[in-house]
C-alpha cells in the first residue's frame, strides 16, 4: 500500500474541527467545528477535473455552512439511504438535516437539556438511529422522527455501534467495558476485551467500528469488528463474542479508528513520541492484522477521520484543517503470454474473483478462489501462480 497527502481545506475563523463524516453514496462531507460551525462540502469529480485540466487541482463542487448550532459540533452521522444528516453539539442539541434541491435544510430539532450526546449511529439499513448520552440515557428512533424506545442505563456511555443485522448494539463506557444490548434495549453480555489483558488500570476505549458487509467480505469469517484503547492496543474480532480475536500494538496514543468501505483496511489515528514534539500519524492495517502503511500528518493530533467510498481516499480533521490523503492499495494482478490476470471481490460472493483477460481477442475467463494471498507469474514456465491460504494456515499453489 502507498498513501500520501493530496489536498488541504481550511475551516473559516480557525475553528478547530471536532468531527467529520463522509457520505459514501453522494460524496457529501460534514465537518463539525468549534463555535457552532457546521460545513457540508463536496469535492469535484476527479475524472471531470482531469478531463478539463490534467494539471489542475481538485476543487469544491459544493460548500455550504449550516446554521443552527451555537456550540461545538461534536458528532455527525449520515443516513445515506434517506439523504439525512444528524448532528449534535456540546450543549446536547440534535439537528436532523435533509437535502432539497442540492441544499441542506433543517428538518427536526431535539434537546433533552440534561446531558451531552456521546455518540449516535444509524443502523445499516437507515431505518433507525441510536443516540447515547454521557449520563447513560439511550434513545432509539425511527427515520420518521418517532421514538422506538428509550432507557436510562446506570453507566456513563462513550461510544456505540450497531451489529450488521441491526439486532444488537454495542455500548462502550468510561469504565472501559463494552456491553452487548439487544434490539429492545435489554443487556445481553459483555464483549471479551483481550486487548486489556496486559493493561493495568482503567482502560479508555477510543474507537469502536463494526463493518456491516455492504460491499462483501475479503474472505469468509474475516474480522469485521474493531475496538481500540487510548494506549494503542487494538482488537480485531469476527463477531461480538469472538474469543480468538487478533490483538495488535500500534505503538502510539490512539484517537480514532475507521474501516474503509469494503472492510479490507482499518485506519488508526494517533500521536507518537515520548520525547520532543508528538507526531500525528495514521496507521493502516489489513483485516488480518498486517501493518500496511504509516502516514505522517502535519499538526499535533487528528481529531477525526472518515473514508471515501471505495477506500481510495481518507479525510483527516487536524486542528482547523481537513487533510485529504490518497490511498493506493496493493492490487492483485499479473501479465503473462498476452493475458492480464487481475483479482477482485464481489459483494454477493465469498470467494475472490480472478479474471483472465486476453489482450488480443479481449476474451475473459473468470475463476473463483478462496483466501487469495498473491498473484505471480513465473518467468521459467508459462503459468500464472495463485497463492492461497488454506485452513491450516499453510500456503498452496493453484496453477492456471
Amino acid at each position: 500500500m502507498f498513501s500520501y497527502l493530496s489536498k488541504k481545506i481550511a475551516i473559516p475563523n480557525n475553528a478547530k474541527l471536532k468531527c467529520i463524516a463522509w457520505n459514501g453514496e453522494q460524496g457529501w462531507i460534514a465537518c463539525g467545528s468549534e463555535l457552532g460551525m457546521l460545513k457540508v462540502l463536496k469535492l469535484e469529480d476527479p475524472k471531470a477535473v482531469a478531463d478539463a485540466s490534467p494539471a489542475g487541482g481538485q476543487g469544491l463542487n459544493a460548500n455550504q455552512t449550516l446554521q443552527g448550532h451555537a456550540d461545538s459540533v461534536v458528532v455527525a452521522a449520515w443516513n445515506e439511504q434517506h439523504n439525512k444528516l444528524t448532528t449534535s453539539d456540546s450543549n446536547g442539541l440534535i439537528i436532523v438535516w435533509t437535502l432539497h434541491k442540492g441544499l441542506w435544510f433543517e428538518e427536526m430539532i431535539n434537546n433533552r437539556n440534561k446531558s451531552v450526546v456521546s455518540d449516535m449511529r444509524w443502523a445499516a439499513d437507515g431505518s433507525k438511529i441510536c443516540i447515547i448520552y454521557e449520563d447513560g440515557a439511550v434513545i432509539v428512533g425511527g427515520v420518521d422522527g418517532n421514538r422506538v424506545w428509550g432507557k436510562e442505563l446506570d453507566m456513563q456511555l462513550t461510544l456505540l455501534d450497531w451489529s450488521p443485522d441491526g439486532r444488537r448494539l454495542l455500548f462502550c463506557t468510561t469504565a472501559g467495558d463494552c456491553h452487548i444490548i439487544d434490539a429492545g434495549g435489554n443487556p445481553v453480555s459483555k464483549v471479551p476485551l483481550h486487548c486489556k489483558d496486559a493493561y493495568t488500570g482503567q482502560a479508555e476505549i477510543i474507537g469502536l467500528d463494526w463493518y456491516k458487509g455492504q460491499e462483501g467480505y475479503s474472505e469468509p469469517g474475516c474480522p469485521v469488528l474493531a475496538i481500540c484503547l487510548r494506549t494503542g492496543q487494538l482488537q480485531l474480532m469476527k463477531d461480538e463474542m469472538d474469543d480468538t480475536c487478533l490483538v495488535l500494538k500500534t505503538g502510539m496514543q490512539a484517537s480514532n479508528i475507521k474501516w474503509n468501505s469494503n472492510g479490507s483496511v482499518l485506519a488508526v489515528s494517533g500521536v507518537m513520541g515520548n520525547t520532543g514534539p508528538a507526531a500525528a500519524l495514521v496507521q493502516f492495517y489489513s483485516y488480518s492484522g498486517q501493518h500496511l502503511r504509516t502516514l505522517r500528518v502535519p499538526g499535533t493530533g487528528i481529531n477525526a477521520l472518515a473514508w471515501e467510498k471505495g477506500g481510495l481516499r481518507i479525510a483527516l480533521a487536524v486542528e482547523s484543517f481537513v487533510y485529504f490523503a490518497n490511498v493506493q492499495p496493493n492490487y492483485h494482478w499479473a501479465y503473462f503470454a498476452g493475458t492480464v490476470v487481475y483479482a477482485f471481490s464481489k459483494p454477493d460472493r465469498a470467494e475472490t474473483c480472478v479474471v483472465f483477460w486476453d489482450v488480443q481477442t479481449h476474451e475473459t475467463h473468470a475463476k473463483y478462489v478462496r483466501r487469495l494471498v498473491i498473484v505471480k507469474v513465473c518467468k521459467l514456465c508459462p503459468y500464472c501462480h495463485l497463492l492461497l491460504l488454506t485452513a491450516l494456515l499453510a500456503s498452496c499453489h493453484a496453477l492456471c
